[in-house]
């Protein structure tokens, strides 16, 4: 699944990364960020690439919910060219 989250100064970039890993114990590759900082606040966005369960899904959701940060999940598709 890709996530993309907005940070909007209510939590540094590196503090979300360590959050996500090292206490929902969710593993994740950064697949684009587009981030300022400004005053040592994190503004911008974030796309990741996580493979959870529902269940893990859940509690990053209500992570997310609960520091304000507004997440949306991501779906790509290909073009096929014949």
């Amino acid at each position: 699944m890709i996530l993309e989250i907005e940070l909007n100064g209510k939590m540094k970039f590196e503090h979300l990364m360590n959050t996500i890993y090292n206490q929902l114990g969710i593993c994740h590759r950064v697949l684009s960020a587009n981030i300022e900082y400004v005053n040592g606040y994190s503004f911008g966005t974030v796309q990741l690439y996580i493979n959870v369960n529902s269940e893990d899904y859940q509690q990053l959701e209500f992570y997310l919910n609960k520091n304000k940060l507004i997440s949306t999940s991501v779906e790509y598709t290909c073009r096929k060219y014949f």
